[in-house]
């Protein structure tokens, strides 16, 4: 299948994150399945990230408050080549910035390394200064994503962040600079106390909440998008089986990246094209694409 640029041989994608951070791992979840895989995101400088405790399982999922973790793109094209020379599954860079000069600037340097796809991360609830601070406001995402696709001839992706009042609004700014797929969503501001010690668990004091709890919220966000865009939707957020994806895809997602789920299981993305593949059978469809956005022609 292709979609928003590149070929996948499932709709089934490693979200940014989780087992993105060297090289091996990115093969390893390829080799488990995945039809694309994308890396940590990746900025323009070193970053330590937040202190720990950064990231804390719930009984509703995960909060976690990393702050970007990541050696910047000079330090990541090794990984990425390692990737690419291991495994033929498309790989998407996901970079940060501050604005568009570093966003460009961390696309720029990462082209050498050969990536697949850009994804754009305007949407980190918890980086002060990158992520949602830039990707709340349509026009620093226009400015970003046109500043980025001018410069590289690779598709460019856009994260988009469910903490704001229309995330339309966001998708059409990066759908008018020329994005190829807008990405929904990534997590949700959340926090936890310890009601023992009354501080708060993460180190951060707030952070991202995501898994199964974030779920219908990205299902919604999914809708909206697929009706309001017409560049592809690729669905994020909560999916931890089979059925979620496809609820996912009915909303209007042409893919589904996965993240959390991979924590519990590293085989999530062999089960979930596998349980697609039933679904197909069992209701008579050929492709995805046949259930892409099916529940808006049921109203």
């Amino acid at each position: 299948m292709k979609i928003a640029g590149i070929e996948l041989k499932n709709p089934t994608i490693l979200a940014s994150g989780i087992m993105g951070t060297t090289g091996a791992a990115l093969v390893r979840m390829s080799r488990n399945g995945a039809g694309a895989v994308v890396t940590k995101s990746i900025g323009p400088v070193p970053k330590k990230g937040h202190n720990n405790p950064s990231m804390v399982e719930l009984e509703c999922g995960y909060i976690n408050a990393m702050g970007l973790p990541n050696p910047s793109y000079t330090g990541f094209c090794e990984e990425i080549g390692i990737a690419k020379s291991k495994t033929d599954a498309p790989l998407i860079a996901s970079i940060f910035g501050g604005n568009a000069t570093e966003f460009t600037e961390v696309a720029k340097g990462l082209l050498s390394s050969k990536p697949d796809c850009f994804e754009l991360n305007v949407s980190c609830p918890h980086a002060e200064g990158y992520g949602a601070s830039v990707g709340t406001e349509p026009d620093l995402v226009h400015e970003i994503t046109a500043s980025v696709v001018d410069a590289v001839d690779v598709p460019v992706w856009v994260k988009l962040t469910p903490n704001v009042t229309d995330i339309t609004s966001i998708g059409r700014a990066a759908e008018s600079a020329g994005a190829s797929a807008v990405v929904a969503i990534n997590t949700v501001r959340g926090m936890a106390i310890d009601i023992h010690s009354g501080y708060p668990i993460l180190g951060n004091r707030f952070g991202g909440l995501s898994g199964p709890a974030v779920k219908p919220v990205a299902v919604k966000c999914v809708y909206d998008l697929y009706e309001a865009l017409d560049v592809p939707v690729i669905g994020v957020g909560g999916i931890t089986c089979p059925e979620d994806a496809i609820e996912m895809m009915l909303a209007g997602a042409s893919a589904v990246e996965i993240g959390s789920a991979v924590h519990d299981d590293t085989q999530i993305f062999e089960k979930v094209n596998k349980g697609i593949d039933t679904y197909l059978q069992k209701y008579g469809y050929s492709y995805t694409e046949d259930i892409t956005g099916l529940s808006h022609e049921m109203i």
